[in-house]
């Protein structure tokens, strides 16, 4: 396999998470799904922007377009990031442990490579949420002919956000540092309730569909 994974076709990609490799994951694949709700609240938008009958919504699907190509290009490369967030604590364990002053250097290297490790799906569990107040647009205001895709695109962008958060917290559990473990388990949580009450609020815009 060449070039980062985003670049896979499908079929490859879901192979390779299939297969018995440590990565892609959990992390990798929430990621992706944050994408692709990007993706479809782009087309949401696109399919409603210059059209003469939606005018009042142009202002919303224009947000909603940008924002969402700004975040389909960041969870893409989350994609790869998230499958190579622990190289850094595999590199630690490798570190050599005879002396004291390597024991401390290796747990202080092994410390940093969790952190990142866990700080690489928080930011796509942030991305992901942030598109949730967007895509509520693309249902209320965004072409009805599409909205079923912007209802899946909730769908995925909850799941990114609950896939990352579940991440970072089994990273977070062996973190020796309670003021970095405190902090992201608060924000976690925080993202968490948004992220299913925006999902949840917009569901039910359309329970018709959703039978919410």
């Amino acid at each position: 396999m060449t070039g980062p994974l985003y670049s896979l076709p499908v079929a490859e990609f879901a192979a390779v998470t299939a297969s018995d490799a440590p990565a892609p994951g959990g992390g990798s694949v929430s990621a992706l799904a944050g994408a692709l709700a990007a993706a479809l609240g782009e087309m949401v938008a696109r399919l409603t922007l210059g059209r003469e009958k939606y005018a009042a919504g142009q202002g919303a699907m224009e947000a909603l377009c940008q924002a969402a190509e700004g975040a389909r290009e960041q969870l893409l490369a989350a994609v790869e990031a998230d499958s190579r967030a622990f190289d850094g604590y595999m590199a630690a364990l490798a570190m050599p442990k005879a002396a004291q002053e390597e024991k401390a250097a290796r747990r202080a290297a092994m410390t940093a490579g969790l952190k990142q490790a866990a700080q690489v799906p928080m930011a796509v569990a942030e991305a992901a949420a942030g598109l949730l107040p967007h895509l509520a647009r693309g249902v209320e205001q965004g072409n009805p002919n599409a909205v079923t895709d912007a209802l899946v695109a909730v769908l995925l962008a909850r799941a990114a956000v609950l896939g990352a958060l579940y991440n970072v917290r089994i990273n977070l559990d062996s973190i020796d540092d309670p003021a970095f473990t405190q902090a992201m388990g608060e924000k976690a949580d925080g993202l968490q309730a948004q992220a299913n009450g925006w999902a949840a609020d917009i569901l039910a815009m359309r329970p018709e569909i959703t039978g919410e």
